[in-house]
């Protein structure tokens, strides 16, 4: 479960390493010189080739510089988007192959004989064939002895401890008031589809085509198990999520951390949904006598939940439960099973024609099973520490350029800039990989018990967030693991974190000069930096705590600006009819802006009053925006982007490049964007936070 780690707010997804062609040098294109810089300088880490002569920087910056490549670059088969991110991520995901193999042959006991029986139990196929639906027969059985609704919660309890998602999710984490102690929280859940607005929006075409094969696809999960009247039981979830749906928080309400913190003693749990047996499903959770108290996200979600315990049959629950086991471990099953669950998941609801090939599923398996045990692998191998060392050096330059602009905020008193300084001073920094790594020496793991192995490595990550509960902070977790390509902020720890696997090239060249690297990694530091004052983050102090430490002056003319944000990035439509959210992705909006700024402000300090070089004909403030708009190189299936508008946090990468230089004043003047240009806006309009 790692459900205590941080929600991931990290900016990083995307990328590849080489030369653009043809970038706009100013107001015009220009073609620049091949020679660049002289020999043994650093050079410019721009990936030129990719770019699109063509388009003009002033009308879409983002075609400019990634434009080719978009245009020549097809999604392959098996992937419903492709960019920055997921280059990285497939050259990680070889290199981890490379690890579990040799481990796997090493004949060594201890993590390498883990890590090779897992992934074996993956990869033989034949035997899952074989096998069927056989190895969930116990939890089937389970649901079959359910005989009283008094008994739902407790079994969707149990689901929760080996990674099934239920109709309540279950956390261990910072209590947001107090953080120095752990406390459980307790969450919405239960769709088998994207969003609520997958279920609502009933007039909706895509929608409604989708929950026709949604409803299919549950029927066949449950003929494959065996199961009879499936097209009646099948037709009967659907209305049951609905309903579910119908009683959730949207996504924009469940941004508010406020109205989230609902602390409830574990005696009154009762008058919130009388209806749940609360003392069996706290024991089935591991909670009985563990905790005087629990958070309650969304009170009027478990109040709903409660009045269609009552309202739906205990026959369609228990066909509900048995749908969502065979969901959550159709990957793990036989052939049928992974055709008809990938058919589904990936090919109606992201658009991709083609599951992975097997071996990156067997190596995602492990690395969601054993993830620290393959990160020190990893880190061994991969991670050198001259990359750690430059990082702190770019920190550092990042965090003087927020105390400086912090100081020099015209929108914000004095009282709230003590506050804020004294938030920025307290952040604390992670990169690379965990000083300190998990033990998994108690996870049995059997070559011939893939789903017991993916079991008992769930219930083994769900009993060390439980046994949290009553100890110290723990402040050497890690919520990523070091071969994952993306970073966070955690508000209730105020910390930053950057695994070790972002730090290859676009986002972080070690030999290119360090305007790109500003505008790569620098944008991304300076992003999760902001996300510590962004609309969520700017609710907690500097010990982590839910606490308002505005004045209510700065705080109603910090709202003005972010709504202006919202604004701006409410009119951008990747699908005809399905806008961005700009409330929806306002943090990560106000992350990007106020990051890329903070990055430019950074790079300009290092500089120390010099200027920068110019390089295959760049100049330095051409390099530093270059660098920002390769990181966000990306496409979508459309099915793919639609999910991404209605359920993701993040705008899409065009928006996330356009949308962001928009705002700021040093991408007008590098590039001369004037009055008429697609891409100028206003000097009143621009959106400058931090």
């Amino acid at each position: 479960m790692r459900a205590s780690r941080p929600m991931n707010h990290g900016s990083c997804r995307l990328l590849c390493a080489c030369l653009m062609v043809g970038l706009a040098g100013g107001a015009t294109a220009q073609t620049p010189s091949s020679g660049g810089a002289p020999a043994g300088a650093p050079g410019s880490g721009i990936q030129k080739q990719h770019g699109d002569p063509g388009t003009r920087v002033q009308d879409d910056f983002f075609r400019h510089a990634n434009g080719t490549w978009l245009k020549d670059t097809p999604i392959p088969a098996d992937r419903s988007r492709i960019g920055s991110f997921e280059t990285i991520a497939d050259d990680t995901r070889a290199q981890l192959r490379t690890l579990i193999e040799d481990a796997a042959a090493s004949g060594r006991d201890g993590p390498a004989r883990r890590i090779g029986d897992l992934y074996a139990s993956f990869m033989d196929e034949a035997t899952l064939d074989k096998l069927g639906a056989r190895p969930l027969a116990t939890e089937l059985a389970r649901i079959d002895a359910v005989t009283e609704k008094r008994e739902l919660l407790p079994l969707f309890a149990r689901f929760t401890r080996i990674g099934i998602a239920g109709p309540v999710g279950i956390y261990i984490g910072q209590d947001a008031r107090n953080t120095t102690r752990y406390v459980p929280m307790l969450t919405q859940g239960g769709l088998g589809l994207p969003d609520r607005d997958y279920y609502l929006k009933e007039d909706d075409a895509k929608f409604k085509d989708v929950r026709a094969k949604y409803q299919s696809h549950l029927a066949r999960l449950l003929t494959l198990a065996g199961g009879q009247g499936a097209d009646s039981d099948a037709a009967a979830i659907l209305a049951l999520e609905k309903e579910l749906a119908r009683v959730q928080w949207t996504r924009v309400e469940n941004r508010d951390p406020v109205k989230r913190y609902n602390r409830t003693d574990v005696g009154a749990l009762p008058a919130v949904a009388p209806q749940i047996d609360w003392p069996a499903f706290l024991a089935e959770a591991g909670l009985a006598g563990r905790t005087p108290d629990v958070i309650i996200s969304q009170p009027s979600f478990f109040a709903g939940l409660g009045q269609l315990l009552d309202a739906t049959p205990l026959a369609t629950w228990k066909a509900y439960a048995r749908a969502r086991l065979l969901g959550a471990y159709a990957p793990f099953l036989g052939r049928d099973f992974v055709e008809e669950r990938f058919g589904f998941a990936g090919t109606v609801l992201r658009g991709t024609p083609q599951n992975l090939p097997r071996w990156e599923r067997g190596v995602a398996v492990v690395e969601e099973s054993l993830g620290e045990e393959v990160g020190q692998l990893y880190v061994a191998r991969h991670f050198p520490p001259t990359s750690k060392a430059r990082m702190e050096q770019l920190v550092a330059h990042l965090m003087t350029a927020y105390r400086q602009s912090i100081d020099g905020l015209t929108w914000m008193g004095p009282e709230t800039r003590r506050e804020a300084q004294a938030k920025l001073a307290a952040f604390s920094l992670k990169i690379g990989y965990p000083r300190r790594w998990i033990d998994y020496a108690s996870v049995a793991i059997r070559r011939d018990d893939l789903v017991g192995n993916v079991q008992r490595a769930r219930e083994f990550d769900y009993a060390h967030d439980i046994a949290k509960l009553g100890q110290p902070i723990d402040r050497e977790e890690w919520g990523m693991t070091p071969q994952t390509v993306n970073a966070y902020y955690s508000p209730t720890m105020n910390e930053i974190v950057f695994p070790a696997a972002i730090l290859q090239p676009p986002f972080f060249t070690a030999a290119a000069d360090d305007a790109v690297n500003f505008g790569g990694i620098g944008a991304v530091i300076g992003h999760e930096i902001s996300h510590g004052f962004d609309d969520q983050g700017s609710q907690y102090d500097a010990k982590g705590n839910l606490r308002n430490w505005w004045t209510a002056d700065d705080r109603a003319r910090f709202a003005e600006k972010t709504r202006v944000l919202v604004e701006q990035y409410g009119r951008f439509e990747p699908v005809k009819g399905y806008p961005v959210n700009g409330r929806q992705t306002l943090g990560e909006n106000i992350a990007d802006n106020a990051g890329l700024a903070i990055a430019y402000k950074a790079w300009r300090l290092s500089l120390g009053g010099k200027e920068a070089p110019v390089i295959d004909g760049l100049t330095g403030e051409q390099r530093f925006y270059y660098g920002f708009a390769q990181i966000w190189r990306g496409k979508y299936r459309e099915e793919r982007m639609i999910e991404q508008v209605k359920a993701g946090v993040h705008s899409p990468p065009e928006f996330r490049a356009n949308g962001t230089v928009r705002n700021q004043p040093g991408f007008h003047d590098t590039f001369g964007v004037q009055p008429g240009d697609a891409m100028y806006l206003p000097p009143e309009e621009r959106v400058t936070i931090w």
